[in-house]
Order: C-alpha cells, then structure tokens, then sequence
C-alpha cells in the first residue's frame, strides 16, 4: 500500500496528526508512505518508520497539475489540509483512493479529535486519538544537569507572545536547578536577543541560545532531551507534548480547549480568563493585550515549582 499524507503547513497542527497518522498505519501496517507539506512539517516525520519520502509542497497554484502529476501514483491519497489547493491536489494526484480533512465538518473539540474524527469518518472505523507521536532517532547521550527550554515564539502572531524580561526573570530564578536553551526561529531574533541582553543583566551565565539555529529534526530531538518547557502556544509546545516533557504553557488569545497540549499529564496552563478571551486575533484588537500581562514571572515560577515536586528530575 503507497498512501501519499499531505500535512497541515504549520508545525504545532502537524504534530496535532500524528494520532490520526498512527491510527492510519495501524489499518495498514505494511504501507509505505510519502509525506507531502510544507519544509518544517514534512521534517516532523523524517524518521517514521513507514516513511520513504518527504516532499516540500509546490505552493504554486498554477504549477499544481503538474506538480501533482510528478509525484507517481499512490493507492491512496490522505490530506490533513482543508484548503483550495488541497480540493486541487485532490482532483489531480494519481491515487485509487482519495480523502480530504474538512474543517467546517471537523469543528468541534480539540484538534487532535478532529483530525482522528476525520480517519474515523474516512474509514469506517471508531479508534481513539493515542498520543502524539514524533519517531526520532536513539538517544545518544545523556545530559547531567537538568535543562529548562524556553520558548518565547508564536508564528501566529504577536498576541500570543509573552514579555521578554518575564520569560527572562523566570530562567534566572530556576537558573540555580537548570541550563538553560532558548529557542525560536529567524522570525524571533529581536525578542530572543532581548532575553539574552535580560539574562546578562541578570548575571545568569548557563544558558544557550538555540534560536534560529536548528533544523525542525534537530529541535525535535533536542526539546526531547528538556526536564522542563516554558512556551507560548506554539509549534514546539505540540513537540515537547508528544514527549510529555514538564510543560507551562501559556495562553492568551487562542482556545487551549483546541490547541492545548494532547494527553500530557505533566502540564500547566497558564491563562488570564478575560471576557475578551479568546480573540483568535494575530494582535490584540483592544490593543491592551492584557491576556498577557495577567501572567506574571512569579505565576510561572511558582506553577513551575509545583509541577517539578509532582515529577522526577533526571
């Protein structure tokens, strides 16, 4: 069985597959399959064990039939997008079987379910949505001091990014338990330099900047390794729940009822429970942005404290 999977464009939604993904393979255990999406999310599955082929999405619409044509022929075609140029992959790639993720039918719960309603729906079968799953490579060594990731991205917008001198009081006052790493893409230089520039006034030495410098393999396997994550709503949050790393993960304008951590015991949410909360703006629309502020340094130090007394250390 060849199955062509195209993913979500963005990282957090793709790891939000995986369940549906495993499910899949489950009813086809021998399949082989490709990965088709876009460079970071194709990256999400380099080491699965069915996977014999990642290719980086064409996002030309006008080049699509061919794009399409010069994939080969599959057994079956699955997209997890829900998008006009999803329907015209759909209408063009060579495949017996073809379905396609509709986001007006799948609106309801989180969307980890929505995904898994989607195969259910597809297939004519009733599982439950497992874990997230991301297939990495071995371990290959082991680290002595515990570590604190901190993530203050959000490629969704400003909105759902935190204070950068918060994120930088809360790694100095767990400084003396943890190193630290602080990651991001190109796109968060300005707000990781400023928690650099914090942590130095700070007088705290251990910490690593990992921003910007990593493949989506590599930040994978690296926030596999953390004891401890402080994130925005975002992509890696979605990465370090599938390893169930100690997690705080702080919300504002979006719905953590959707996108919260899946089947992570080990997590907190941190949200102010304004009226105006959620907006699902990219920027704060009352231009306050108070879901935010609400959130203090010491909110995110204390919960961090509670949550490593209920969890081992390495």
């Amino acid at each position: 069985m060849k199955i062509l999977i195209e993913l979500p464009t963005w990282l957090g939604d793709a790891v939000m597959t995986s369940p549906a993904i495993e499910s899949l393979v489950s009813l086809y255990p021998n399949s082989e399959i490709i990965f088709l999406g876009s460079h970071n999310s194709i990256q999400l599955f380099k080491f699965h064990p069915n996977s014999i082929r990642l290719v980086e999405l064409n996002r030309s619409l006008l080049s699509i039939y061919t794009f399409a044509k010069c994939l080969g022929i599959f057994d079956m075609f699955v997209s997890f997008r829900s998008s006009k140029r999803a329907t015209l992959m759909k209408y063009f790639v060579n495949a017996d079987l073809k379905f396609i993720f509709d986001k007006r039918i799948y609106s309801h719960g989180h969307q980890v379910e929505r995904y898994m309603g989607f195969i259910n729906e597809s297939f004519n079968v009733d599982l439950n949505a497992g874990p997230l799953k991301i297939h990495i490579p071995k371990k290959l060594s082991s680290i002595k001091k515990p570590i604190l990731g901190i993530n203050p991205g959000a490629s969704y917008g400003s909105a759902k990014r935190w204070y950068p001198d918060r994120f930088a009081i809360s790694a100095s006052k767990l400084s003396d338990q943890f190193d630290i790493f602080i990651y991001g893409g190109p796109e968060d230089s300005e707000i990781v330099n400023d928690i650099k520039n914090k942590l130095d006034e700070l007088n705290v030495k251990n910490y690593k900047i990992l921003a910007g410098e990593m493949s989506v393999a590599e930040l994978v396997i690296s926030i596999s390794k953390l004891d401890l994550f402080i994130t925005a709503d975002s992509g890696p949050m979605h990465i370090a729940s599938a390893f169930k790393i100690p997690s705080i993960c702080l919300f504002g304008p979006t719905k953590d009822s959707e996108t919260s951590q899946w089947m992570n015991s080990e997590s907190i949410i941190l949200k102010a429970n304004l009226e105006c909360q959620p907006c699902m703006k990219k920027t704060c629309p009352l231009k306050h942005h108070n879901c935010m502020k609400a959130i203090s340094s010491e909110d995110v130090v204390k919960n961090s404290l509670n949550l490593l007394g209920q969890v081992k250390i390495n």
